[in-house]
């Protein structure tokens, strides 16, 4: 035995051995039976496994008794020289593995050998494809034959051969079968058949399903695909949309197929993001629909234990998530194909998301995954716990350094350290605003307090949100020249005659005012065009060199101009569809004239514009996720007092007093003008937060049995004080009287 362990040395020394794991040998194969207990879950009893050892390729379980790599000496009887690895590996990524050869010594005879071997194993065959001869109306004929027979036995069979390998998918779906290669605007499949296929399979029993699920599994462990260029691609953009992973029991596998995806090339990943353009709108979104709902089951995972354990299954969010960034990439790729709200998982609004944050704050995206790296699957309501946590977690920060600042020199500390604070008279708010905010730009941070010179308002909030109030009504006034009020798109817009720097200052407070709004939580009543919100993220991040090409938006169109000035957009529209002579019968020159503060302004499109004619050729030349960036700064147009019914809070009164009845019956009766003023009277903003009226606070208080005292609001805490009125007429007369008449601290 002496000599037969040298050699046996000696060949271990030479490098001509090779040492894998068996997967779960001593039991049939796992791409027959799949555990042969339970498809959907792979849960699985302790007397049914034994031992586990090695993981299940699937459900991460501990499969097979024989010993890992590292376990084992090079003379266990179990180990084969060229068996595969498990698909999942120890950082839970699903990889193809193949037979490797080791490194090769130019010096030894043997190695060369090897050199020879590998070359060998490097040339593929052509791929030999299955002859597939049906035709979707032949499918569709006997998916009616079966229901008429109540025979599923042909159908099943086919589904079962159909999903078994990407050959087989590959050879049945695939225009040329013997095509190599794809094109980014088309993938070269039948996509009606598909489509046939798949809307057959959602009305089939849950035995067929079943079928289909084992066959995929077979399609994604078949080891040494021969295929054809970018068949792989094809396969697993056709397995994308089966129907049957829109149910729980498939997760696993689900989850599989998704990493398998995720871990393509960069060219792969290309030629699926054009490719999910082609897709029919309600298949894409059923695509979507089983990923989010996958995402929220393994993010909330039920008690049944129907599911792999968590702490196994790490991989599957990100695996998910990553292919719905590739979803989102394609529908940002040219016009929008849905909207961007279609993309939002909900459910997330309810997970940790400061925790969330601070992981994707505190770590390299391949360290730790945070669904931050991709905020398209964040709502706007999350987005909006995100900013106010945060900048509340700022505020206390930068209090805190002035303390410990005030501290270290040894002064005494004073409460106005720790705020932001705006000391202004009315009858010079924008000037006093503009050199507060200039002498205070280190403590734009800091919690933000407002106090009216002259006023023994002490601000909790309301005085904050009358100033903003004030100063937007302020700067956006006509008179002021700054913005000019399009009344037929109900929008503002830059004052073209503001050419000159005279004005930047105002402008810059502009900005300040609306970061200082998001950042302490205030809604601003501003009526900007989605161009200017795609200016203010163009770039998303300011780079930190000068840039000229920042606030520039690219390629803007008539759209945009639409929403401006949508009587200019039309006239232009027209000129560009018109069929004569654009010379001669409209008689244009590359200069316009437009009306600003009821004063005509002209305007050259390119130097000495006014002398040159507009022509049909020159045409052309004559023209010219933002939306949560408005959301977060405007909040939303929606007024529905229902839902802040549902949500107000009484103190002294209940629901079903007849004077609260009679209250809310007042409100309903008013115009919108009205209620919006009564929002302005109760919260000190007559604009609605992100996530409508019912994420709002608000209390009615009982108030002293007075029927001549007008009620009261405290706008800090979104409160009503509501007298005991007698009648409902003295009720509406003292409502609507105060909510008309209120301004400043007090009422006259």
């Amino acid at each position: 035995m002496t000599w037969l362990w040298e050699k046996v040395r000696k060949s271990f020394l030479n490098r001509t051995l090779t040492f894998t794991v068996v997967p779960c040998v001593s039991r049939s194969p796992i791409r027959d039976h799949l555990h042969s207990k339970n498809i959907e879950s792979c849960e699985e009893t302790e007397d049914h496994w034994g031992d586990r050892l090695s993981p299940c390729p699937f459900c991460g379980h501990e499969d097979s008794p024989i010993l890992a790599r590292s376990q084992r000496s090079c003379s266990d009887p179990t180990v084969s020289g060229y068996s595969r690895l498990p698909p999942i590996s120890n950082s839970n990524q699903f990889l193809t593995y193949r037979t490797t050869i080791p490194p090769i010594n130019n010096q030894n005879p043997t190695d060369q050998n090897y050199r020879k071997i590998q070359k060998n194993l490097q040339i593929e065959s052509k791929p030999q494809y299955p002859t597939r001869h049906e035709t979707r109306e032949e499918f569709l004929q006997e998916i009616r034959k079966a229901h008429k027979n109540e025979n599923f036995m042909t159908v099943q069979r086919f589904y079962m051969r159909l999903f078994d390998s990407f050959s087989e998918i590959c050879a049945l779906f695939k225009i040329n079968p013997n095509q190599s290669g794809a094109k980014l605007d088309d993938p070269d499949i039948h996509l009606e058949f598909v489509y046939a296929i798949n809307d057959a399979l959602k009305d089939l029993s849950s035995g067929i399903h079943k079928t289909v699920l084992k066959s995929i599994i077979n399609a994604l462990l078949e080891n040494n695909k021969n295929l054809y260029e970018k068949d792989e691609v094809r396969a697993l953009f056709v397995l994308l949309q089966c129907p049957v992973f829109g149910t729980q029991s498939s997760a696993p596998i689900f989850a599989h197929l998704l990493n398998y995806i995720a871990q393509l090339s960069k060219d792969d990943h290309q030629l699926l993001v054009h490719w999910f353009r082609i897709l029919e709108l309600d298949k894409l979104r059923s695509l979507i629909r089983y990923i989010m709902q996958f995402i929220t089951l393994r993010q909330f995972s039920p008690n049944d234990k129907s599911l792999p354990p968590l702490g196994k299954t790490l991989w599957w969010i990100p695996s998910a998530t990553k292919i719905l960034a590739l979803i989102n990439a394609a529908n940002k790729l040219g016009t929008e194909l849905l909207h961007f709200t279609e993309l939002y998982n909900s459910a997330l609004d309810h997970i940790d998301l400061m925790r969330d944050y601070y992981n994707w704050q505190s770590f390299r995206p391949y360290e730790c995954f945070s669904y931050c790296q991709y905020p398209f699957i964040l709502s706007i309501v999350a987005k909006r716990i995100i900013l106010t946590k945060d900048s509340e977690q700022q505020m206390i920060l930068n209090a805190r350094k002035s303390l410990v600042s005030k501290v270290a020199r040894r002064q005494t500390p004073n409460i106005d350290i720790f705020f932001l604070n705006i000391n202004v008279r009315r009858s010079h708010l924008v000037q006093d605003s503009l050199n507060e905010i200039a002498f205070k730009q280190k403590d734009l941070k800091k919690k933000l307090k407002v106090t009216f010179a002259g006023e023994p308002g002490l601000d909790m909030g309301g005085l904050t949100k009358e100033w903003f109030l004030l100063l937007i009504r302020e700067i956006f006034h006509a008179d002021y020249g700054m913005f000019v009020y399009y009344s037929h798109s109900r929008c503002y817009w830059f004052c073209t005659g503001q050419t000159d720097h005279t004005n930047l200052r105002e402008y810059n407070l502009i900005g300040v005012l609306m970061g200082l709004a998001v950042y302490n939580s205030i809604i601003l009543d501003l009526s900007f065009p989605g161009i200017c919100y795609r200016k203010l993220l163009s770039p998303p991040v300011v780079p930190t060199v000068n840039d000229d090409s920042v606030g520039v938006v690219e390629n803007p169109t008539l759209d945009d101009l639409n929403e401006i000035m949508p009587d200019v957009a039309s006239g232009l529209r027209h000129l560009l569809e018109y069929e004569g002579n654009v010379q001669e019968d409209m008689g244009l020159t590359f200069q316009v004239s437009l009306e600003e503060h009821k004063t005509p302004k002209t305007h050259k499109l390119k130097p000495n514009g006014e002398n040159i004619p507009v022509t049909n050729e020159s045409r052309e030349e004559y023209m010219l996720r933002p939306e949560e960036v408005e959301l977060l700064v405007c909040g939303t147009d929606s007024l529905d007092l229902n839902e802040l019914r549902k949500a107000t809070e009484y103190d002294g009164y209940k629901p079903d007093d007849s004077i609260i009845c009679g209250f809310w019956n007042v409100i309903e009766s008013l115009s919108n003008d009205q209620k919006r003023k009564f929002l302005l009277f109760v919260t000190g903003s007559d604009r609605v937060p992100v996530g409508g009226m019912g994420d709002m606070n608000f209390k009615i208080t009982r108030g002293p049995n007075r029927s001549d005292y007008l009620p009261e609001a405290h706008t800090c805490f979104n409160q009503l004080v509501l007298p005991q009125y007698s009648d409902h007429n003295r009720l509406k007369e003292k409502l609507v009287t105060a909510i008309l008449n209120a301004e400043g601290f007090g009422m006259e």
